[in-house]
């Protein structure tokens, strides 16, 4: 038996890693938990057992390389993959003991009861004992005892998974089939009590605190990060981890428990769950957070919370349909998503007065989604009127590179009456200012936050979609584009494949809001190249934030019209994206025919090969740019300033010192020497 983990660091900060140890009685691996360890070892822990789709350790000195899908058992049937796992039953909480996956603690954080009454009591990490195990199967003693009841008695979830694109993959990976079976024993035990109370003391504010800690507090889909146990719903999805953080009883209490402001508002108000064309009532106001072209599933996760709380709710709620209501929700992208949005929006429209106003909060990366809203908003008979973009994420770990960061704001109001013809030739130039004014707003935004806390609000990504959101002000305007009229054109079924006059708007506003991103250290060298060198350039700045989506290459390669990105990539894979670094570049890849081949920065790239293998040779990469580059004289200062950048944003020292001296040199010989 191995233990599957991706990383066996516990605490990077204590410097706290687990250690396998080979038990060969019992066959399996015994864990140590080491506090203080050594850079070596903390190294060496960041190598799990998961790697790459792959089960990797040592046994003897003997390396041990096993698929994952092997030891899952996958296979296809009927056109559909399937694997090996047993699928869990009604009444399971845990693996039965011949499944392919099993459940093992391995280290416990302990707090020191001394400082709990302090500002930041104190832990430490320690490995499981004897004891340790005795409580944990007494605790699985009584669930087991009581499973049925407390699901009979709405205690906990006796609820199915149905199938959807986030929900599957429960069963898939896992074999997961019911909500229950995404929590450890002693959290079933403890919310199967807490619920117990709710429901004979009628106390429905606590059903927010429980729905805090289902999310946060330490189900089987809540990774280790930072030394703490992050949130489920961390990036809206349902993810299955091999190795999980589960809170204790403190930490689920302060979730539940905590104090709740109370807010209060003047004058009538009620909540009314319903079809959003079936409403009835004028409101000077409307604010919606719209279903994002099926990137968030709202319909399947909400099952999530549902599962707890539609069995025996408090009386207040004994009226709701505790229900997704799947078969209601807008989902997808075609043109069956486009006219449910319009649906919406429209009967939204005809419930506000003249004066009224409707605000939506809206965040998607894909041009071909802010087309679509365009085409929504325009066919509902509304026009936005601002749009300001809201930083709503903290900067992490997990959210580096080009992941965006907040939500553009938007606000409309009813389109007037008058007409308002626009053709594309006058339309992007008022398109191009607006982006240029909102993306230079920001950028000023960025430096003043720079310069108080160290680091920039917005990424690439959030200017990206703010420069949509420009657009979406100027183009919603009109109510003829091209001569056509704007309702008929917003519903017109789509062909595969096809580029609209407003895709193409919205393209040249994306365009312009990355023309005027310019990664610093390229201000004077950035009007003189183009294409693959700007794509190159701009990544590489990117990459230095962190892990970037394929997505994101994908898009730069458009914007900056790249005949082939994947030429210069070293991977293409959509969760670890990656450039080829200068001192391995292929040699194929800068050949003359190439894309990159004789451009500055492929010539720069071959000279830096050579320095690389001997510092010594930069006079021989100066003499080789010399011969190479045409014009050299005058593109000089170019080469200097792109090598100045390199050696600042490439990942490798050696190539970070091969470039400044190359630089250096080409900054001290004599232009005519």
């Amino acid at each position: 038996m191995v233990p599957l983990a991706p990383s066996w660091v516990i605490s990077q900060p204590n410097k706290v890693v687990a250690v396998l140890e080979p038990n060969y009685q019992k066959k399996c691996f015994d864990i140590q938990i080491i506090t203080g360890a050594t850079n070596a070892q903390m190294q060496q822990a960041t190598q799990g057992t998961v790697q790459k789709g792959y089960m990797v350790y040592s046994l003897d000195g003997k390396p041990h390389h096993t698929p994952i899908k092997t030891i899952r058992g996958d296979y296809k049937a009927d056109g559909t993959n399937k694997n090996k796992l047993r699928q869990w039953q009604q009444t399971d909480f845990m693996p039965h003991k011949d499944d392919i996956f099993q459940e093992r603690l391995y280290c416990i954080q302990w707090l020191d009861h001394k400082t709990l009454n302090t500002k930041t009591p104190k832990t430490f990490f320690a490995a499981v004992t004897a004891e340790d195990i005795t409580r944990e199967h007494k605790v699985e003693q009584i669930v087991a005892k009581n499973i049925v009841s407390w699901q009979a008695d709405g205690l906990i979830p006796n609820m199915a998974i149905e199938d959807g694109v986030e929900t599957t993959r429960l069963s898939r990976e896992r074999g997961w089939r019911y909500w229950h079976q995404l929590f450890h024993p002693h959290l079933l035990l403890l919310f199967a009590t807490v619920k117990k109370y709710i429901i004979q003391a009628n106390e429905p504010s606590i059903l927010l605190g429980l729905c805090s800690a289902l999310n946060r507090g330490g189900a089987k889909l809540c990774h280790w990060h930072r030394d703490i146990s992050q949130a489920v719903f961390y990036n809206q999805a349902l993810n299955t981890f091999y190795n999980y953080a589960t809170r204790g009883l403190l930490g689920v209490n302060e979730m539940m428990f905590g104090k709740i402001d109370s807010i209060g508002l003047l004058g009538k108000n009620s909540v009314t769950n319903t079809n959003a064309t079936k409403i009835t009532k004028t409101n000077d106001l409307w604010i919606t957070d719209p279903p994002y072209a099926d990137a968030v599933h709202y319909h399947e996760i909400t099952e999530y919370f549902i599962a707890w709380l539609r069995n025996n709710p408090p009386q207040e709620f004994a009226d709701w349909t505790w229900d997704s209501r799947r078969a209601l929700a807008i989902k997808g992208s075609s043109d069956e998503f486009r006219q449910g949005m319009v649906k919406a929006y429209s009967a939204m429209s005809k419930h506000m007065p003249d004066n009224g106003m409707q605000c939506v909060m809206f965040t998607h990366q894909s041009t071909s989604v802010w087309a679509d809203i365009i085409g929504i908003f325009w066919a509902s008979g509304l026009q936005v009127v601002s749009a300001w973009y809201i930083a709503t994420e903290t900067t992490s770990e997990l959210k580096k590179g080009g992941y965006v960061q907040g939500t553009v704001i938007l606000m409309l109001r009813k389109r007037q009456a008058e007409d308002n013809h626009g053709f594309e030739e006058d339309i992007l130039p008022v398109v191009r200012v607006e982006v240029a004014r909102q993306i230079k707003t920001m950028l000023h935004l960025n430096k003043q936050v720079k310069e108080k806390l160290g680091e920039p609000v917005f990424n690439d990504a959030d200017l990206q979609m703010a420069g949509y959101a420009a657009a979406l002000k100027v183009l919603t305007a009109y109510t003829h584009i091209e001569g056509e009229d704007i309702t008929n054109f917003a519903l017109k079924p789509r062909k595969k494949g096809e580029v609209t006059v407003v895709d193409d708007i919205v393209g040249q506003a994306e365009e312009t809001a990355n023309n005027l991103l310019i990664p610093d250290g390229l201000k004077k060298s950035w009007s003189k190249i183009q294409g693959i060198q700007r794509f190159y350039l701009k990544m590489l700045d990117i990459e230095t934030t962190g892990a970037v989506k394929l997505d994101n290459y994908q898009n730069f390669a458009k914007i900056f019209k790249v005949e082939d990105y994947t030429k210069v990539m070293a991977s293409t894979k959509a969760n670890s994206a990656k450039l080829y670094s200068i001192a391995k570049f292929p040699k194929r890849s800068l050949s003359p025919s190439s894309e990159i081949g004789g451009t500055y920065l492929g010539e720069l790239i071959i000279a830096l090969q050579e320095v690389v293998k001997d510092i010594a040779a930069s006079i021989k990469a100066v003499d080789l740019l010399r011969h190479e580059v045409t014009d050299f004289v005058e593109v000089r200062p170019i080469l200097i300033e792109i090598l100045r950048f390199i050696a600042t944003k490439d990942a490798c020292t050696t190539t970070r010192e091969a470039a400044e001296v190359l630089a250096d040199s080409l900054t001290n010989i004599s232009a005519f020497g």
